[in-house]
C-alpha cells in the first residue's frame, strides 16, 4: 500500500485530462485535481467520430468512461452495422471512387467535443476540478519533500507531487520541459492549412446538400481542398468544412474568403457542401501540429495529449492518441506507491507512447498531402491509395491498446528494480481484466 496519498495535478481539462482524471479518482492512493484554463467549455472544433483504438482506451480506463462517450454520442447508423468514414475522390478522372473506409466499427458514433467533455466531467467530483485556472509558471522544489509548484494567471498557487500537462497545443508545460527556444516547442503549420468550417442545423443542411451526408462522415478529395461533414448533437447540427493546403493570407494576416467558383470541376455533391460552407465560415481556423519532441517527461513532470503530440485532424486519430496516453498513465499510476516512483512511471510513459503518437503525427501530415493530391501522384492510382489507407487504418485503429499498457508497466518495473517486490504477494503486478469494446 502507498505510504501516503500521492497528489497529482492535471493542467488541462480537455479530453485527455478529464479521461485520465476519471480513472485516477478511483484509486485510493491518489489525490487528483484538474486545473482548466477556461471558465466554461465552449462548443468548438469539428466534432469527433472516435476510432476503435479510442474506444478500447476508454474501456481500459473504466467502463464508465466508455459509457460516457456512448451516452453523449449519436449513432451514424444501426448499432449492429459496420460504419466508417468514407474517403471519396471528388476530382479528376477517378471521381466518385471510394479509396478508404477509416475508423470502421459497429454502431459508429459521432459526438461534439463539448458534449464529450460534459460526459467525462460528470464522472469527476466537482471539488476535484477548478475552472479559470490558466497556468502561468512552473517551479520544481527539489529539496526536502519534492514538489511541483504551479502558479496561475490569477495569482493563486498549487503544489503537487507531479504535474501532468494536458494543456493543449500551446502548452506551457511543453514550453517548460523543452524550453522556449527549442525548435519543437511551438506549433507549426508547415503546409499552411486553413480549415473553413461552418456549423448549421441538420434541417437547414438538408436544403443545400445530399441528406446522406448529414448522417455519415465523408471526406471528399481534390487538389484545392478536401471537404468533410460530421453530424453532431444527436443529429440536430452538422459541422461541414473545407480544408485548403497552401492557403495564402491576405495583407492583414487573414485567410482569403472561401470561393466556391474554385471548385467548379469537383463533383456536384462536393460543390454543394462548399457552397453551404461559404455562406458562413465563422467557425474556421488555421490548422497546426507539433514537430517531434525529444521527450514527453522529465522528473515528475510530463505532457500528454495535444500538449505532447498535437496532430493535423486529417487521420481522425488525435483524440484517440490522447485517450491512449490517458490509458497508459492511468495504468501506471495504479502501480505508483510512493512519490519517488513517479519518475519511473513517467519515463515508462514516454518510452512507450512517444514513438507511436509521433508516428500518428506523421501519418496525419501525409494524409493531408494525399487528400490534396500532393503526394507522389497517389491520386492517380486509386488501388494504391486503398492499400495505403488500409495499412494506416490498421496501424491506428486495429491496435492492441491493452498490450501497450502492459509494455509500459514492464518498463516501469524494470526502472524501479527492486520496487517490484511491492507486489510479490500478488504473484507479480496485477494485470488487466478482460477488455470490453
Amino acid at each position: 500500500m502507498a505510504e501516503r496519498r500521492i497528489n497529482v495535478a492535471i493542467c488541462g481539462g480537455g479530453i485527455a485530462g478529464l479521461a485520465l482524471a476519471a480513472g485516477l479518482i478511483k484509486k485510493p492512493h491518489i489525490n487528483v485535481h484538474v486545473y482548466e484554463s477556461v471558465p466554461a467549455y465552449r462548443d468548438i472544433g469539428a466534432g469527433l467520430a472516435l476510432h476503435m483504438n479510442a474506444i478500447k482506451a476508454m474501456s481500459l480506463i473504466g467502463s464508465e468512461v466508455r459509457q460516457a462517450y456512448f451516452d453523449k454520442a449519436q449513432s451514424m447508423g444501426e448499432e449492429d452495422r459496420d460504419m466508417a468514414t468514407e474517403v471519396i475522390l471528388a476530382h479528376g478522372p477517378h471521381m466518385g471512387q471510394k479509396v478508404a473506409e477509416l475508423g470502421k466499427a459497429k454502431g459508429r458514433k459521432s459526438v461534439s467535443r463539448a458534449d464529450l467533455l460534459e460526459g467525462f466531467l460528470e464522472l469527476i467530483p466537482r471539488q476535484c476540478v477548478s475552472f479559470g485556472k490558466r497556468l502561468d509558471s512552473i517551479d520544481e522544489k527539489l529539496v526536502g519533500e519534492n514538489k511541483v509548484i504551479l502558479t496561475f494567471a490569477d495569482g493563486t498557487k498549487a503544489a503537487a507531487d507531479c504535474l501532468l500537462g494536458a494543456d493543449g497545443i500551446h502548452s506551457l508545460t511543453r514550453n517548460y520541459l523543452l524550453g522556449p527556444d527549442h525548435p519543437a516547442t511551438s506549433p507549426k503549420n508547415h503546409d499552411r492549412w486553413q480549415i473553413y468550417r461552418t456549423m448549421v442545423s441538420t434541417e437547414d443542411a438538408k436544403k443545400y446538400i445530399n441528406p446522406r451526408w448529414t448522417q455519415s462522415v465523408p471526406i471528399l478529395l481534390g487538389p484545392r481542398g478536401h471537404i468533410n461533414c460530421i453530424p453532431l448533437n444527436n443529429n440536430t447540427r452538422l459541422s461541414a468544412g473545407v480544408a485548403v493546403r497552401g492557403a495564402k493570407s491576405t495583407y492583414n494576416g487573414w485567410a482569403p474568403p472561401l470561393d466556391p467558383a474554385l471548385y467548379a470541376d469537383y463533383s456536384e455533391e462536393a460543390q454543394q457542401i462548399v457552397r453551404m460552407v461559404a455562406k458562413d465560415t465563422s467557425a474556421s481556423w488555421a490548422a497546426a501540429d507539433h514537430d517531434h519532441a525529444p521527450f514527453y517527461a522529465r522528473g515528475r513532470i510530463a505532457m500528454f495529449g495535444d500538449a505532447a503530440h498535437a496532430s493535423l485532424p486529417f487521420a481522425g486519430n488525435g483524440a484517440a492518441q490522447a485517450l491512449e496516453d490517458a490509458a497508459v498513465l492511468d495504468y501506471l499510476f495504479a502501480h505508483v506507491q510512493r512519490p519517488d516512483q513517479i519518475g519511473c512511471a513517467l519515463h515508462a510513459f514516454d518510452q512507450v507512447r512517444r514513438p507511436r503518437s509521433q508516428a500518428v503525427v506523421d501519418i496525419a501530415r501525409k494524409f493531408g498531402r494525399i487528400y490534396a493530391y500532393a503526394e507522389d501522384g497517389m491520386h492517380e492510382d486509386p488501388a494504391r491509395m486503398r492499400r495505403f489507407f488500409g495499412d494506416m487504418a490498421a496501424f491506428t485503429n486495429e491496435f492492441d491498446v491493452r498490450e501497450q499498457n502492459e509494455r509500459a508497466l514492464d518498463v516501469f518495473f524494470r526502472e524501479c528494480g527492486a520496487e517490484a517486490d511491492l507486489f510479490a504477494d500478488l504473484d507479480g503486478p496485477p494485470r488487466l481484466p478482460a477488455l470490453q469494446t
